[in-house]
């Protein structure tokens, strides 16, 4: 199968490298041309718009930042919808609205004759560049089977979750424990430091109990620190995604209050200018 990536950012990129050294011909563009270097140095053809790669690809792959850009890139002027073809499958990587989803995929299907699938993915950057993520797919059986060769050196597990949508459904789910998760971690960490315990040996300290998890172990040690890292992922992403939760909420009739308050929560930390630092810097919400 020939590859093409539209989306080359923190995820992108490493997915994008794995698929290179997997031995797959991967064709790449990226709205800020400035960060395709790496990959094209790994072996990746740069295409000089959308069309051009997908008139040579079987597979269009997206990983952008949220449900516009991805409407953008492939309905926009030069999109995906207007070079397609009935024999080639759109994966879109991102985390996107459900309804927008299955919304997009019937267009696309009726533009061109393009099938969907829709496979957000879990992990973070760490498990972009393992090759470990958690892939939730959402399409036609045949299209998940057709695509796994190309899904299997990017993860440690992908599932067939249902129809166009249900892979988004299924992440909006994954980041209301996240984010709530994150949350609890940063009232937990200034609880800590307010009450003079080492906050740093906290992670330690509960690994492999009930209250252990990733975020804890990851995210944990730079709440302790009261840190500002270089992002591996944003604030801004998360506050979408329990957005989306929220809005998947309303439309299904059930109640997600903890998810609500979360994203308020992040919402408030975001408009003090942490939209697009770190999680870790959560922990500021209890410090200042």
């Amino acid at each position: 199968m020939k590859l093409g990536f539209i989306g080359i950012g923190l995820m992108g990129k490493p997915m994008t490298q794995r698929l290179l050294q997997a031995g797959f011909e991967v064709s790449v563009w990226n709205r800020s041309a400035d960060k395709l270097a790496e990959v094209k140095a790994a072996g990746a053809t740069v295409a000089s718009s959308i069309s051009e790669l997908v008139e040579q690809v079987d597979l269009v792959l997206l990983c952008l930042a949220n449900t516009a850009v991805v409407e953008e890139v492939v309905f926009g002027a030069g999109g995906v919808a207007g070079h397609g073809r009935a024999d080639q499958l759109l994966v879109d990587f991102s985390s996107s609205d459900p309804e927008a989803t299955r919304d997009f995929a019937t267009r696309l299907k009726a533009q061109c004759g393009m099938g969907w699938v829709d496979s957000p993915v879990s992990g973070g950057v760490a498990g972009a560049e393992a090759g470990t993520l958690a892939i939730m797919c959402g399409g036609e059986a045949a299209d998940i089977e057709r695509i796994r060769p190309m899904l299997a050196p990017l993860s440690q597990r992908a599932t067939h979750m249902g129809p166009v949508g249900a892979g988004q459904v299924t992440k909006v789910c994954n980041q209301m424990i996240v984010g709530c998760n994150l949350m609890v971690l940063a009232e937990m960490m200034a609880l800590a430091k307010a009450s003079g315990v080492s906050a740093d040996k906290i992670p330690e300290a509960l690994a492999g109990g009930f209250a252990d998890s990733k975020p804890m172990q990851i995210t944990g040690p730079l709440m302790a620190a009261e840190s500002d890292p270089d992002p591996k992922w944003h604030v801004r992403t998360l506050l979408k995604d329990l957005d989306m939760a929220v809005a998947q909420s309303l439309r299904e009739g059930s109640a997600t209050p903890m998810s609500g308050l979360a994203a308020q929560l992040m919402r408030q930390h975001g408009s003090k200018g942490f939209l697009e630092r770190d999680p870790a810097t959560l922990i500021k919400l209890y410090k200042d």
